[in-house]
């Protein structure tokens, strides 16, 4: 479980995040939803130790990554996967050198172990035989898929993902939702995604956390946002599906 207790967080006179708590359950897909510039990635890279808190404090199963030296948070970086929006592959890598390389980076492991937790990854996202295909020969969909891929090389306990579906079509969107719950749940993971898809929210929202102006506004899952009252969390959804209809 990540816990955020009370973080605020402010960039000179603007403040981005007010006073959030939040709890991230392991084996859940933990998503994260809002209007631009509700702090959502803020948020998150607050999480991860990119930004450090004015106030407030993340835990990571009780350990306090707010208080961690560079190496403590080098260590514990090491139980993350990060699913960047886009993928974020490495042009000059073939799939199977971008897969390696936080297995090269982290641990001790000699090519052979290395290669078969490659092929392993790869598997698991239903692609095989694509090693040494280069970036720029996948298609949208596939680039998601390796990505993911690299993300669980370490088989890590938390996951972070950042727009996940930014660019693809309806069906293969629906394809990578699926496949970060599955791999959620059988792997245990402590899963958290930014998004403002609505179909992954009703999809795969096992628990939902919206911002809004840097507060957190509301709280639910797929089931109790279809219900709900709240006024901005209401114009937020209209809004967002208005806009996927009218492209």
């Amino acid at each position: 479980m990540i816990q955020a207790f009370n973080i605020s967080k402010s960039f000179g006179e603007s403040k981005i995040l007010n006073d959030v708590s939040l709890s991230f359950e392991k084996g859940k897909t933990n998503l994260i939803i809002g209007e631009s510039g509700s702090g959502k990635t803020v948020l998150m890279k607050c999480m991860v130790g990119l930004y450090d808190v004015n106030k407030g404090k993340v835990e990571y199963d009780g350990r306090n990554i707010s208080k961690m030296s560079f190496k403590e948070k080098r260590e514990i970086r090491k139980e993350l996967g990060m699913l960047f929006q886009g993928g974020a592959l490495f042009d000059s890598f073939n799939v199977e050198e971008n897969i390696m390389f936080p297995l090269s980076m982290f641990t001790k492991k000699s090519y052979e172990e290395k290669l078969e937790r490659v092929n392993f990854c790869l598997k698991r996202v239903n692609l095989e035989n694509v090693n040494n295909l280069l970036t720029s020969e996948l298609s949208g969909g596939m680039t998601k898929r390796v990505a993911i891929a690299r993300a669980i090389s370490l088989n890590p306990k938390y996951l972070f993902c950042d727009e996940p579906n930014s660019g693809l079509d309806p069906k293969t969107a629906d394809v990578i939702d699926e496949l970060i719950s599955e791999i959620t749940q059988e792997f245990q993971i402590t899963t958290i995604i930014n998004t403002h898809d609505m179909n992954s929210v009703l999809n795969i929202g096992d628990n939902i956390a919206f911002l809004y102006k840097g507060k957190l506004w509301w709280q639910g899952n797929k089931t109790e946002i279809l219900k709900t009252d709240n006024n901005e969390l209401n114009d937020f959804v209209f809004a967002t599906e208005l806009t996927k209809r009218l492209k």
